[in-house]
């Protein structure tokens, strides 16, 4: 009994030990086939870091009006008798837009152009008789103050003639008539609306942390959207007073709408262009990857000079990579994770270069670009587009036939 006993421990012993060796050579197996698998290199796009010319900006959201623009409306009440305006039309300054009803005061300014001609002619007789020693001082004086009545009496009633008629007060473009013939206006009645769309100027608010840097004449750039801006301009006015409220100061500039396609009450992306700086190291925003441990980018470099672990943009010590970029941690003890990808790099060397992760200290945006504080230095090529496939030290080949950042040039740059 015993001895059977002995034997079936001694089989169990084996088939153990042979299930257990099998899955150790398989494991082992399974490691070195990945380990030397050649890795294929990921395509990205990159662009060369230069320094550039950096013009900062306040960004906001601003209002379009018209320069000269008024709502149209009658002086004195009446029957609309005629409209000589179509919509949209261009107006001179002075031009006649609405004609009401004038048929009385007509009548009433001829009746008093006759009394001043006959009081002139009583002015006239009583000069002669003066000069003949057979008239009165107090007869001249009573007819020359029966002129000067009648003369004002004329200018009177030219005047009330004249607020019959709608002139244009500038020159402008007219809108739609919200008048018919035959209908009875009065003051306050809206007539149409008249807009100078030759010169246009637009209101907008903007931080007071910021108020410091607005200055009269400053250039200012506009445009439906943050990277189309074709449109210039300058600061004409300031509120010297921020609202206490909303803590925003109201700024007034001018417009300058060579094609005509702004209009009064259209909004529009504002940009105040601070002074130029020079030797600025910017990337596209496409570039920059933001993560839990910080921001950073990939730069393209030669195989023998990628470093093992990224570096601290501030403190040069080597940071922890992001979970996503890490190299796997559950391998066993004697192969660490720094020295596996060695295999990697050895295949990146044959294509020549790798990706580097590199944390950095980011400052201003504008343009499309980011401004780059630490991490990056002039010359050094930077991945723009497939980098989220990226880790430390990856492989990569160069294809700039597409390019996702080309859109974020700096305008400086283009002009």
């Amino acid at each position: 009994m015993i001895k059977r006993f002995i034997i079936a421990l001694i089989l169990l012993v084996i088939v153990c030990g042979g299930i257990v060796g099998f899955n150790l050579f398989r494991d082992k197996a399974i490691q070195d086939f990945f380990a030397n698998m050649p890795v294929n290199p990921l395509t990205v796009s990159t662009v060369k870091v230069e320094p550039m010319t950096w013009t900062p900006g306040i960004e906001a959201i601003g209002t379009v009006s018209a320069a000269s623009g008024v709502d149209l409306t009658v002086e004195t009440t009446g029957i609309v008798k005629e409209i000589l305006f179509k919509a949209n039309e261009k107006v001179e300054q002075g031009q006649v837009l609405v004609r009401l009803d004038d048929a009385v005061q007509k009548a009433d300014l001829e009746a008093a152009k006759t009394q001043e001609a006959l009081d002139k002619q009583a002015l006239d007789r009583a000069v002669a008789l003066q000069k003949r020693g057979v008239g009165t001082d107090a007869t001249l004086d009573a007819a020359r103050a029966s002129w000067q009545t009648s003369i004002s009496q004329v200018a009177k009633l030219q005047a009330v003639l004249d607020q019959k008629l709608l002139k244009a007060p500038f020159s402008g473009t007219i809108g739609i008539p919200r008048i018919e013939e035959g209908q009875y206006v009065a003051p306050g009645n809206p007539v149409a609306t008249l807009q100078d769309l030759d010169r246009l100027r637009a209101d907008f608010t903007v931080a007071e942390q910021r108020f410091p840097e607005l200055k009269i004449g400053q250039p200012v750039r506009y445009g439906f959207n943050g990277d189309d801006m074709p449109y210039k301009g300058a600061i004409t006015g300031i509120d010297p007073k921020i609202d206490p409220v909303s803590r925003l100061v109201s700024v007034r500039s001018e417009i300058a709408n060579p094609d005509g396609r702004l209009s009064p009450g259209q909004f529009l992306q504002v940009r105040v262009e601070l002074p130029s700086e020079g030797d600025v190291i910017a990337v596209p925003q496409t570039a920059l990857v933001s993560s839990l441990y910080g921001d950073y980018v990939y730069v393209v470099r030669p195989a023998g000079k990628t470093e093992a672990e990224p570096k601290n943009a501030e403190t040069g010590a080597a940071v922890a990579a992001p979970a996503e970029d890490k190299p796997a941690e559950d391998k066993p003890a004697e192969e660490p994770a720094a020295e596996k990808p060695a295999a990697g790099a050895d295949e990146g060397a044959k294509e020549g270069q790798v990706a580097t992760q590199v944390f950095v200290t980011i400052g201003r945006r504008s343009d499309g670009r980011v401004e780059i504080v630490r991490g990056v230095q002039a010359g050094d090529e930077v991945v723009t587009a497939g980098q989220n496939r990226l880790a430390n030290g990856s492989p990569v080949t160069v294809d700039n036939t597409i390019d996702p950042s080309s859109a974020g040039q700096p305008r400086s740059n283009a002009e």
